[in-house]
């Protein structure tokens, strides 16, 4: 792993959390410039991930069953499968930016980004996108336990809710602070 390589891993910046849908983010409008301002400057280093829901409850094991359960609205079989998209602006991007489909908070589940960020000896994973608390979350911590150092862009990550944002932000910045910087979108880019 080399931390001097770096890719920019865009966290489900998708239209159903854009859009009037039980789980819109409200204030992903207040991060999308600083989002797109790095996607647009670095289109072939961006992996952007989507949250893909199942058709049905019944294709999730466990507790996932039971969340799409809570959620029936927000299954493929239901929701407008255009809305799993990216938002148009971002999608226009790819290619050369790629595109990692999961169905569960956090990237790194069967190993796929894993390897190919290995392939490419990447140490370094510069993060924005949504939501702060949970699948940035899942995506930060999972790649400070494998090794990764973390730039997470504290102005380019939004959620639904302040408060976990903000104490997203104070856990990793503060407990995890060998592995994750936090940082402003402006700084970084001044660097770059």
């Amino acid at each position: 792993m080399n931390p001097e390589k770096w890719i920019h891993l865009c966290i489900d910046m998708q239209r159903m959390f854009a859009e009037g849908t039980p789980w819109q983010v409200a204030w992903m409008p207040k991060v999308f410039d600083q989002v797109a301002e790095v996607a647009a400057r670095f289109p072939d280093r961006t992996i952007f991930t989507r949250f893909v829901p199942p058709a049905s409850p019944e294709e999730l094991p466990g507790m996932w069953r039971a969340y799409y359960e809570k959620w029936p609205m927000m299954t493929t079989a239901e929701l407008d499968r255009d809305l799993v998209d990216l938002v148009p602006d971002l999608k226009k991007l790819v290619p050369p930016a790629h595109i990692l489909d999961k169905t569960t908070y956090s990237p790194w589940t069967g190993g796929r980004l894993h390897g190919a960020l290995t392939r490419q000896d990447i140490g370094t994973l510069v993060v924005t996108g949504g939501e702060t608390d949970v699948c940035v979350l899942a995506a930060t911590l999972g790649a400070i336990d494998l090794g990764y150092k973390v730039i997470l862009l504290k102005d380019a990550v939004c959620s639904t809710t302040d408060q976990t944002h903000d104490a997203s932000l104070e856990l990793l910045g503060n407990r995890f602070s060998v592995q994750v910087e936090v940082i402003s979108t402006e700084r970084w880019l001044s660097s770059h």
